[in-house]
């Protein structure tokens, strides 16, 4: 682990205005959400009089914004609450909320001041469905932003020089508690046959970690008069795009087709082992993330988990997996299970203390050096030089 806690700077093009946070994940515990919590750097002669304002929005985009058609755009503004940071409505010592706020406001000057946001509890986590390589613009996706500017007031035109946007997810991890190990039985009868054919599948537990396989227990009776042929196992995400028009996109993450067959009158006892990830479905389009971030690595979304009372057509894409066996007989046999794919929570070693004693490393919060990756959202709107970073104190 780094002795050193990460701060990610961005900077507007004309040296105005400048955001810090301290982190780019925020965590939702279903029934309480991680706030942002960030510090705002302004440059008063950059400024020129100007007032800085930031955002927290939520949209959901539901494919391009060249599919806008009728002048109907395909997004929504889910959510957007805005601050006056500076001048500023209160103290710095009443607007500081954090530990991580204030050790920022020490060092970086007089010119720094905190915003907070908190998240209402109704607002979904960030998904984003996987475009083809050749797909181009923005994608279906739930994305939060932080947005900082410099304007004479909050509905001014903003000048995107005097601006800066950063991109931030919210998450959630597995509970606490596992639920009951899931599993599904299933009897066919035939004709011209005098037995059925039984079928049970289960695992070994509700909630799997990301990358972490997946064992699958399968338990065949063949009392009937046919031949199982093969035995196909996989692992099928659901991503449900409830906001606009409950489209559903069901997508095999995992497959093995084991070439397992099971005679008239014999039985099989297996267990199988599937791995869904990413990397294996990379150039598939319409796979949900974990809000993919230009600028880093994601992975298949994590199982949707809603508080009880929310609507479910509010949460943009909701996501599920679940295991399915089919046994091959001529037609097919068919069983589902699902279960839950998610992060685990992280150590909780992690303690604001220890985040007040060690150092922290200022890290640009950019796009664009990404090889063949234009920064199509925010051109010209990358974090400038560090002559506007403050010396340490």
């Amino acid at each position: 682990m780094s002795s050193k806690n990460i701060v990610f700077k961005k900077i507007s093009k004309d040296k105005s205005v400048g955001v810090y946070l301290g982190k780019r994940d925020f965590v939702d515990r279903v029934d309480c959400v991680d706030p942002v919590d960030g510090v705002i750097i302004i440059d008063p002669e950059a400024l020129q009089g100007r007032k800085v304002f930031v955002t927290l929005s939520c949209t959901f985009r539901y494919g391009r914004d060249d599919m806008d058609v009728m002048g109907i755009a395909f997004h929504r503004e889910l959510y957007l609450s805005t601050r006056q940071v500076y001048p500023p409505l209160q103290d710095r010592d009443k607007a500081t909320h954090t530990k991580v706020q204030a050790k920022l406001l020490r060092k970086l000057g007089d010119h720094a001041y905190p915003f907070f946001f908190e998240f209402p509890d109704n607002l979904p986590c960030s998904v984003a469905l996987q475009p083809a390589p050749q797909d181009v613009g923005k994608q279906c996706a739930v994305e939060f932003e932080i947005k900082a500017f410099s304007a004479e007031s909050q509905d001014a035109k903003v000048r995107k020089r005097s601006s800066v946007k950063l991109m931030i997810r919210k998450v959630q991890f597995a509970p606490d508690t596992d639920g009951v190990a899931p599993s599904v039985e299933t009897t066919r009868d035939f004709v011209m046959s005098d037995k059925p054919l039984h079928v049970q599948t289960s695992l070994d537990k509700e909630v799997y970690y990301h990358g972490e396989p997946i064992k699958v227990y399968v338990n065949v009776s063949n009392n009937s008069s046919k031949n199982v042929k093969n035995i196909i196992v996989s692992v099928e995400q659901v991503a449900n795009v409830v906001l606009y028009s409950n489209d559903s996109y069901v997508k095999c993450v995992a497959i093995e087709e084991t070439g397992d067959s099971v005679s008239p009158g014999a039985t099989l006892q297996k267990v199988y082992s599937l791995l869904p990830l990413l990397a294996n479905n990379r150039e598939r389009r319409g796979i949900a993330l974990d809000g993919k971030l230009k600028h880093e690595d994601t992975n298949l979304a994590s199982s949707s988990m809603i508080k009880e009372g929310v609507l479910k057509e509010v949460m943009g894409i909701m996501v599920s997996y679940r295991v399915m066996v089919k046994l091959v007989i001529g037609g097919e046999v068919g069983l589902e299970v699902p279960f839950k794919l998610m992060h685990p929570k992280p150590d909780s070693g992690e303690s604001l203390t220890s985040e007040m004693e060690e150092e922290m490393e200022f890290q640009e919060f950019k796009r664009s050096y990404l090889k063949g990756m234009m920064d199509d959202e925010e051109e010209g709107n990358v974090s400038g030089a560090d002559d506007m970073m403050p010396k340490e104190k």
